[in-house]
């Protein structure tokens, strides 16, 4: 049995078009002609049209479809791809959703000029190259939506008590505090439930945040004053069990 290109159009819900472009590019091409040159589709014309729009489905590009039907590339290989790409622009919309939200959250209202407007898109979308060393494109955008859910007002309640924290640590190694004694101790609890505010008890996002510091900690200590590897070798002591 054979379609012509109108036919296969109408059953397929195709258009003619479309039937032609994966003709040009090589992808369904008809196994015959009529007398006129019209396209002639045979069954397993058909058949190849239904592999192809199956994988197009998936959202693969034609030349990979392509590949994939003549037998160039593995399909589980091009799948495995195509996934990667897919995970790799869910975290961009993820990233993008999250700094949206945090824009509409601190905009304070229609009077809003462009100068304030382009400030504001600058802080939520600029990450300084420091932090993009250490953690990846997926954690970043977990750290974005973990903002976005905390809210501003949480972020700033959590900074002002970074900066509360940090001079009572340094106070305690002045005075040669003991960090195993209860008021150690309790300064060890405090920091480490400020730190997991950060990472939320996920292990990579909290070795990243230890590796950063470790790397960095002259440039952290000038420009945000701390923490001191003093005050880290106290809160080490503070919290061994």
């Amino acid at each position: 049995m054979f379609y012509k290109v109108g036919e296969l159009a109408k059953a397929t819900g195709l258009t003619v078009r479309a039937l032609h472009h994966y003709d040009h590019v090589g992808l369904v091409r008809p196994s015959g002609r009529t007398a006129s040159g019209h396209r002639l589709y045979d069954e397993s014309d058909v058949r190849r049209l239904y592999e192809v729009l199956a994988l197009r489905q998936l959202g693969l590009p034609l030349e990979g479809i392509s590949a994939a039907l003549a037998g160039t590339t593995g399909l589980a290989e091009l799948l495995a791809r195509h996934r990667d790409h897919l995970d790799r622009q869910l975290v961009a919309m993820r990233t993008l959703r999250a700094h949206l939200t945090t824009m509409l959250a601190r905009i304070p209202g229609e009077q809003t000029g462009v100068t304030d407007f382009l400030a504001l898109i600058r802080e939520v979308t600029t990450v300084d190259e420091t932090v993009k060393r250490y953690f990846s494109e997926t954690q970043l955008a977990e750290l974005a939506e973990r903002r976005t859910r905390l809210g501003e007002q949480a972020i700033e309640d959590v900074q002002r008590r970074w900066q509360d924290l940090i001079p009572r640590v340094q106070q305690a190694v002045e005075a040669g505090t003991d960090p195993t004694a209860t008021a150690g101790r309790e300064l060890g609890r405090e920091w480490m439930a400020l730190l997991e505010s950060f990472h939320g008890g996920d292990s990579g996002l909290r070795d990243s945040l230890y590796r950063m510091q470790a790397e960095n900690s002259a440039e952290i200590q000038q420009q945000h004053g701390g923490p001191s590897p003093e005050q880290l070798d106290f809160i080490r002591r503070a919290t061994q069990r």
